[in-house]
């Protein structure tokens, strides 16, 4: 699976940067590997499928073969469009990169999050996925729903992080304090 994913080129990230803005990636987040289980079923089914060509009636080999080959096909777009959903954090705004033959990219500026939802069914707890559900200001947007992140709690960690430090929310660690007047 790994030389397969190896051969399929990886969205142009860097592309789509404001570099003379000065934005730069901070984490760039790939779904984790239990997303390709769909597809690698869909291949097994496929072989297998294809293997009746050959032991089963021969007049319905020709079927067989056809119906291995869409499988296969259909699987390895499914591979394919995994692999190339990412989701990039960077110090200025998330964006999400999608689409095997198209792309679309969805973003939001860091200014525009109001809260994130991490949610961790039970199976994504033990094998160490989750999703996002992001809230902002304009609720119509295309980056509500960000699912099967890997390590979900170090990539909210890592938000929270990059808002803090561009003093959205409340005092910068490294900015002026309030000062306390013992009252």
């Amino acid at each position: 699976m790994a030389a397969l994913l190896a051969r399929i080129p990886d969205q142009d990230v860097e592309g789509h940067l404001l570099a003379e803005e000065g934005e730069h990636v901070i984490d760039l987040v790939r779904k984790h590997g239990v997303v390709y289980l769909r597809p690698a079923a869909i291949a097994l089914a496929a072989l297998l499928v294809g293997v009746l060509a050959f032991v089963g009636p021969i007049q319905l080999g020709w079927f067989f073969l056809l119906l291995a080959a869409g499988g296969l096909g259909y699987a390895l777009y499914g591979v394919a469009r995994e692999h190339r959903d990412v989701f990039v954090i960077t110090n200025m705004r998330v964006f999400r990169a999608s689409g095997v033959f198209s792309v679309r990219i969805a973003t939001m500026p860091i200014t525009r999050i109001l809260d994130i939802t991490v949610e961790k069914p039970f199976v994504g707890r033990v094998l160490g996925y989750g999703h996002f559900v992001f809230e902002s200001a304009a609720q119509a947007q295309g980056l509500r729903d960000i699912r099967y992140i890997g390590d979900p709690d170090e990539r909210d960690l890592t938000i929270q992080r990059v808002v803090q430090r561009a003093g959205l929310r409340g005092p910068r660690p490294d900015g002026p304090r309030p000062l306390h007047d013992g009252r």
